[in-house]
């Protein structure tokens, strides 16, 4: 599952991850049929018309062993909110497939840690990094060390802790064009700490997440690029990838 960010902006993690995944002897789809997880909805208060967006989601990831996607947030909008989707529907079809696909959902770093059972995933990626451990990976999936695990087992990183890496960066989806000031202050904050490490590269593992800090960093000229974790998971000597 690609998502809606990745697809409309950032076409190059999802390239990403099924490099990354058929480099690990994966075999690896992309359903065309696929469209939102409906998390902008559920959140804002639509859950009627989240709906037939659930309904498409399980239509399209119908039959496969694992929905692998870039994005704790999108990850979690499936395992946590479809359930409550389709219970408002009165749907029982649509609640069973839900129960049936949800489990079987997982966040990038999940998978490769749980279901595949690797960390050393056979990257090189020789730049001084720090991670932003995103909100919905770090609290509602409970993804845990998982993504630095990965981290760590990279040749020729250098990984250095990011303070108050725990800390909401502020974009929230709706929530940074409700609250615009106060998303931009939480990402300033985000940013002035990110800046502290030194580091050449922020990684995190949801792009719209490094999309709120990435610009932050830019406007203040801080020379910081943002990847995502997929692509530097994916990066080897032989194809280095590269930075947005």
């Amino acid at each position: 599952m690609v998502t809606c960010v990745n697809d409309a902006i950032y076409p190059g993690t999802g390239a990403a991850v099924v490099r990354l995944l058929r480099r690990l002897g994966v075999d690896v789809d992309f359903p065309q049929d696929q469209a939102c997880c409906g998390q902008p909805m559920v959140n804002t208060g639509y859950l009627d018309e989240a709906v037939p967006v659930v309904r498409n989601f399980v239509d399209a990831f119908a039959g496969y062993d694992a929905v692998v996607t870039p994005s704790g947030s999108c990850a979690g909008s499936v395992r946590h909110q479809h359930g409550l989707v389709a219970r408002r529907a009165a749907d029982p079809v649509l609640a069973g497939a839900v129960a049936d696909l949800s489990p079987r959902t997982f966040e990038l770093s999940e998978f490769l840690v749980d279901v595949l059972g690797v960390t050393d995933v056979g990257a090189y990626f020789p730049h001084r990094v720090t991670y932003h451990p995103t909100c919905h990976s770090l609290r509602m999936l409970g993804v845990g060390d998982r993504p630095r695990r990965l981290l760590e087992a990279v040749r020729g990183i250098r990984l250095v802790d990011l303070p108050d890496a725990d800390e909401c960066c502020g974009f929230g989806g709706t929530f940074a064009v409700k609250n615009a000031d106060t998303s931009v202050a939480m990402g300033s904050d985000k940013a002035r700490h990110v800046r502290e490490t030194g580091a050449a590269v922020l990684v995190a593992g949801d792009n719209s997440c490094l999309m709120h800090i990435g610009g932050l960093l830019s406007r203040n000229q801080a020379g910081v690029r943002v990847m995502h974790l997929a692509e530097v998971l994916a990066s080897t000597e032989a194809d280095p990838g590269g930075a947005r």
